[in-house]
């Protein structure tokens, strides 16, 4: 088989075209410069005929792409190297959404399915076409009326957002999120060949990798052969030296598995290496080969405990047989246009993940399925990926045509995804079997005339079924959150995994602690985007976080009211300027810290509650365009306090102080497959250094295990809370960083407005050190280089000081910084705090 790309970056010329413009759409051009893979967003972007979408107001004025109709056009010929083949495909593997595909004027099909691949034959028309070729068109129809012409036939059903996105397999975000805009795409958004073949060809390949009783490796690939004619041929797979063959002499299915003894296993980060293997699968005819797979896989084993205990239901990975704590994010697009992200980006953003002591990726199902290069990454990097179906916060029609649409998508991806080892485990929606319990939709759904289906069945039923067939050495778990068993609630902390949004929505931060979850697979707190980010992006005159395109950028239902309300428990209330408005600087900071604080006091907390909780994944990693959200990492690609936060509380090796009950505890956690000794200080310590009392530690933690150390009276009695602070110094922590318990929240502790002496060193190969030292107990303390050079980061933020012991962090940028400037963007809650008294 021989396949030629018709990408642009191949030689293809693409145009685009306007068919019908919605109302509010500009005058453009009949033929557009266009790029595939793209979308119609991305032409016009490139040809200066619309505004950047994620600037300023610009979401809405761009808002008429989405309900117009438009046409790609290209002229292409057969491969001219490959001029004798039998058999020439066309073969998309992605178009988004609704499109008609035809050839010189005569269709070759339809499709209605973002998620899918799509292929037909052009062997004739291409013969007849010649070396002038034929003019090949993809018209895209309205993606809007198609779907609310459905939902129109099949009755209305509920949606967390009021859009008929449920009604259409594309990308549910497209239509807007509670932290995405409504930029709805259309576009040829993945690679496009021509696949040429005589006699046979390889029509897919599937692998199943894991390790047998006897700790061998084992690889089975279902290869599925197209043949023109009947002939001897064998299918080889291939791991190194070793080999299995089997006969196949027509079209059909046809399985080989291959045994590989002395394998070295793949393991997620810290556990052990990512040890990889080649697999080359080959179809040959005597001496001839017609077609070759290759691909890298891992042989490791994965099972998800949910064996009924004391406590409940657990949700535990096994990898290899050993329980691991999930220490995950979600993962949303990373951009609004997909085509965007090159294997380089997602290495980017992977690596944030890994770099913040992270194992495990949830691919969220109001998203899509990322390209290969996602879980290659994966792969490589060591990072568990979780992989929802495409179904998100509504309900979905069990009637044809969309019936026919999931099941040909999930066995597509189920398939293309088959193989990878960072793969652990297939979810069936995100929250709509909680949503069907708890958000009303049971009485809007039983009020329609003879009731409406909503999913349920592709949960229970399809998804299971399809996962079992095609890759059963991968799990299959029905919902996030989900119990387990229908009679119990989805969302039950004992059972399963479960969501925790009250204390974004409804209550302080610190309920976290009332929750004992087996597995929290979602919980997070918003905070705003770094300050380079929001100053490229917002251009409001006067800035402040309620002026229009702040409000634009925040599209969480009273999000800015909720950042308040987390606020005002714990910190100082920003500064209000002459109109009234909160300062944008003030609120940014305490924002940013908020968000950190929130986050890991839950990760943290639950972490100390291993082997009871086994996993957190909080939301979410990334973002698809500058936006207030509940990202680590901001849309442009810059970490925010949140990120260092998660670093820290995610650390293998992880200490905390909390309240017990008849005084201070001290858990350790230990992640790591070695014995940790933690061995050092806990003291009681005013702010100006001073120590009323000591007691020191040496434990061992066990591998793979937690430990409660019950502090001493003395260290555990605090005289008083706002002039004290507890602080446990233990050999092995991340950093050497200090652990520090206070009784009392900053807003209520005496601290005092001394300034901090900020020494800054040399750069030397883009890090500059910075060395701050207090003369009292300082809390808060960050630099904020991006608001000198907007590619600057900082190694730590939120920081500790204790009075005369100095602290140096790393800033990383391309130049060197001024010093004088760095040091004015120190900011401490000791200013704030005494300001606000």
């Amino acid at each position: 088989m021989h396949s030629t790309s018709l990408d642009s970056d191949s030689g293809t010329t693409w145009t685009l075209h306007p068919v019908r413009l919605a109302e509010g759409a500009p005058v453009l051009p009949d033929t557009i410069g266009a790029t595939v893979p793209g979308v119609v967003h991305t032409d016009l972007l490139d040809a200066a005929l619309i505004v950047d979408p994620y600037l300023g107001m610009n979401e809405q004025v761009d808002a008429w792409i989405g309900h117009s109709e438009w046409a790609y056009r290209a002229r292409i010929a057969a491969p001219a190297d490959d001029a004798a083949a039998e058999h020439i495909e066309l073969v998309f593997d992605g178009l988004d959404t609704i499109a008609t595909v035809s050839l010189d004027g005569v269709e070759l099909g339809r499709t209605r399915n973002q998620h899918r691949t799509y292929r037909f034959d052009v062997t004739d028309a291409l013969r007849a076409a010649g070396v002038a070729g034929a003019e090949l068109e993809v018209r895209f129809d309205d993606v809007w009326a198609h779907a609310e012409a459905l939902r129109d036939e099949l009755g209305d059903r509920p949606n967390d957002y009021p859009t008929p996105g449920n009604f259409v397999r594309k990308m549910a975000a497209n239509f807007g999120w509670d932290w995405g805009p409504q930029l709805v795409t259309a576009g040829i958004w993945r690679t496009v060949r021509l696949e040429s073949w005589s006699g046979a060809r390889l029509m897919s390949v599937v692998p199943q990798v894991t390790v047998d009783d006897e700790g061998a490796g084992l690889v089975q690939v279902t290869a599925v052969v197209n043949a023109t004619t009947p002939a001897v041929r064998t299918v080889r797979i291939a791991v190194g030296d070793l080999f299995a063959e089997v006969p196949v002499e027509t079209s059909g299915t046809t399985t080989a598995t291959l045994r590989v003894p002395e394998i070295e296993r793949w393991w997620p980060r810290g556990m052990g290496a990512q040890r990889r293997y080649d697999l080359d699968v080959t179809l040959r005819e005597a001496a001839d080969v017609l077609d070759v797979r290759s691909r890298k896989i891992g042989f490791r084993t994965v099972a998800l405990d949910t064996t009924p205990d004391a406590h409940g239901t657990p949700f535990t990975f096994l990898i290899n047989g050993t329980p691991v704590f999930i220490r995950g994010a979600n993962w949303i697009p990373e951009d609004c246009f997909p085509s965007r992200v090159t294997r380089e980006r997602y290495r980017a953003r992977l690596t944030d993940a890994v770099d913040a002591n992270l194992n495990m990726i949830r691919v969220w199902g109001g998203g899509i399925y990322e390209s290969f290069d996602f879980y290659d990454l994966c792969d490589e990097l060591g990072l568990l990926s979780w992989q929802d179906f495409l179904f998100a916060c509504a309900t979905y029609p069990e009637e044809q045509p969309l019936a026919g649409e999931i099941e040909a998508e999930a066995r597509d991806n189920v398939a293309r995804l088959a193989g990878h080892p960072s793969l652990v485990i297939w979810n069936g929606n995100n929250e709509n079997i909680w949503a069907w319990h708890d958000w009303g939709w049971q009485a809007k759904l039983e009020a329609a005339p003879g009731g409406k289906s909503w999913g349920l069945g592709y949960y229970t039923d399809l998804l299971p079924e399809i996962v079992a067939e095609i890759d059963p050495s991968v799990p299959y778990w029905e919902g996030s959150p989900y119990s387990g068993v229908a009679d119990i609630h989805p969302n039950d902390p004992a059972h399963g995994n479960m969501h925790i949004w009250d204390t974004w929505n409804r209550v302080d931060y610190r309920h976290y602690a009332d929750y004992r979850p087996r597995f929290a697979s979602e919980f997070g707190f918003q905070g705003p985007a770094t300050w380079s980010t929001i100053q490229h992006a917002i251009a409001d005159e006067p800035q402040h976080p309620d002026s229009p395109a702040m409000l634009l950028h925040q599209k969480a239902g009273d999000g800015n009211a909720k950042i308040i309300r987390g606020m005002l428990p714990h910190l100082p209330t920003p500064a209000r300027t002459a109109d009234g408005h909160y300062d944008l600087e003030q609120w940014h900071y305490l924002a940013q810290l908020n968000q950190a604080r929130a986050v890991a006091f839950g990760t943290g907390y639950w972490r100390t509650l291993r082997p009871l909780c086994m996993g957190t994944i909080m939301w979410q990693l990334n973002d698809c365009w500058p936006v207030t959200s509940w990202s680590m990492v901001d849309g442009y690609g810059r970490r925010k306090p949140l990120w260092h936060a998660v670093r820290r509380v995610n650390a293998e090796r992880f200490a905390l102080i909390r309240r017990g009950e008849t005084g201070l505890v001290l858990h350790l956690v230990n992640d790591g497959v070695t014995s940790w000794r933690a061995a050092g200080v806990v003291q009681t310590q005013d702010f100006g250094g001073g120590v009323h009392a000591e007691q020191e530690i040496d434990v061992i933690v066990a591998p793979l295990s937690s430990l409660r150390v019950d502090l001493s009276r003395g260290v555990s009695t605090v005289r008083d809370t706002g002039h004290q602070v507890v602080v446990a110094r233990l050999d092995g922590l991340l950093d050497d960083r200090p652990v520090v318990f206070l009784y009392a929240e900053d807003l209520d502790l005496a601290l005092q407005d001394a300034p901090v002496d900020v020494q800054v060193g040399t750069w030397v190969d883009g890090v500059q050190p910075v060395t701050l030292t207090a003369q009292t107990f300082t809390r808060g303390a960050s630099l904020f280089p991006d608001r000198l050079d907007a590619a600057a980061w900082v190694s730590d933020v939120d920081l500790d000081l204790f009075a005369g012991e100095p602290v140096t962090v790393q800033v990383h940028a391309d130049t060197p910084l001024d010093a004088a400037a760095l040091a004015s963007t120190l900011r401490t809650l000791n200013t704030l705090v005494r300001a606000a008294r």
